[in-house]
This record gives C-alpha cells, sequence and structure tokens, in this order.
C-alpha cells in the first residue's frame, strides 16, 4: 500500500494525526519544552513541526508544508533539523513518516560511553528487535549541522531507526502511527537497559533473533 496521500482530505487528516500524536507524546513526557519533531511524507512534499514549538500545542494549519528541494511551501519556518527528516525520506522510500525525540532513556544512552557504534541497545526483547531492529550511533554533531543529515544518509538505507549521540532518537515507518509505537518501543528498552545495566542480563541470542526475522519479514 503507498505511502502518499492523494486528496487535500487526505493531508488535512494527517495534519490532524500530527497534532493528535504530538499532543500525547508531549502529555506523557517523552519529549520536554519545543523538543522534538514529526513529519509526515505527502504527494507533493511533506509536512513538519514548525521550529520552537511545543509537540503538546501543535496547530494543524500551521504545520510547515515543505517540497522535495526543502523549501517551505506554507505553514510556519520548520525545525531547523528538516534537513535530518529529508535525508531520511530520500534514502528510504517506503517511509512515510518520521519521529525524532529527546525522550530521557534514549537520550541518557545517547550519552554513554563505550557504546557499540553499530548496534548500540541489546536485543532485550522481541518487540524491540521486531520495530527496531538494530541502532546505530551516529556520532555528535551540533544541533542544526547539515553535516548530521549526510551521517543519517549513510545509514537510513540499512536502518529504520538511529541514535544521535548525547540527542536522541530518530525513528520512521510507513505511517506516523507505527514510527510512535516504534519510538515509544525503543524508549522503554533504553529503559530497560539503564535499569538492567549491574544485573546480568540475557538478551535474544542470534537464532531467536533470526526466528524473528523469518517470522515477521523483517529486514536489518
Amino acid at each position: 500500500m503507498s505511502t502518499m496521500i492523494k486528496t487535500n482530505a487526505d493531508e488535512m487528516r494527517l495534519r490532524e494525526q500530527i497534532v493528535e500524536f504530538g499532543r500525547s507524546i508531549f502529555d506523557r513526557g517523552l519529549t520536554a519544552g519545543s523538543s522534538g519533531n514529526l513529519s509526515v511524507r505527502l504527494e507533493d512534499g511533506w509536512l513538519l513541526t514548525p521550529t520552537n514549538a511545543s509537540l503538546g500545542r501543535l496547530d494543524p494549519a500551521r504545520l510547515a508544508k515543505l517540497d522535495w528541494k526543502g523549501n517551505r511551501v506554507s505553514g510556519d519556518p520548520p525545525s531547523k533539523e528538516a534537513f535530518l527528516h529529508r535525508a531520511m525520506y530520500e534514502e528510504r522510500h517506503g517511509a512515510g513518516a518520521i519521529v525524532h525525540l529527546h525522550s530521557t532513556h534514549s537520550a541518557a544512552v545517547s550519552c554513554m560511553d563505550g557504546l557499540d557504534p553499530a548496534d548500540c541497545l541489546p536485543p532485550l526483547t522481541a518487540y524491540y528487535v521486531m520495530k527496531i531492529g538494530r541502532l546505530p550511533l551516529i556520532p555528535y554533531y551540533r544541533p542544526g549541522d547539515p553535516a548530521l543529515g549526510e551521517a543519517i544518509r549513510g545509514l537510513a538505507a540499512r536502518h529504520s531507526a538511529v541514535l544521535l549521540a548525547n540527542h536522541g532518537p530518530v525513528v520512521s515507518a510507513n505511517t506516523l502511527e507505527a514510527a510512535v509505537y516504534a519510538i515509544e518501543e525503543l524508549e522503554e528498552t533504553a529503559k530497560l537497559f539503564l535499569l538492567l545495566r549491574n544485573a546480568p542480563t540475557r538478551p535474544l541470542n542470534a537464532e531467536q533473533i533470526q526466528e524473528l526475522k523469518a517470522t515477521f519479514k523483517l529486514d536489518f
């Protein structure tokens, strides 16, 4: 099924969906202040939450609409991290939506030393494997640095989610609902990881992961 929308009514529905999920994310403390941004792919471009906007107080009519060159078509000025979303959309043609948060536990993990840059969270649960797979760590770039877009571009074709060092997670999926669910699973896994740091753990083994990949047709 295509991730593109085809009518103005569909675009309005997606605008309302961004507002609804943004409010839910904010109210549950998954991001604070004006941090975090959501985007959705359209047939003629994409919608992105505005710069310096709280996800808890979005206006559907003021969401930024951009074309595929990154130019603003309508709405308020977009998040300064628009290039991050654009890079992932360009590399992941099946992505219909992207969620980027500064969620507490994921951001805490992103600040830790000694993480495996190819896969920075262990496969503690089947649900994490099913929704995230492998989570590469992208080195630190200052917020708004366009070089971050190129760093994401190098990984996005093979990974639906990445963790930005000293920053937070970026997750794509075919729908906004799926992207929100995936980033919530990532946040819960980061929380488990921190809770279990001083305890012996038993992550899923290679055979168990392969069974999940075969059963649910996972690609990572």
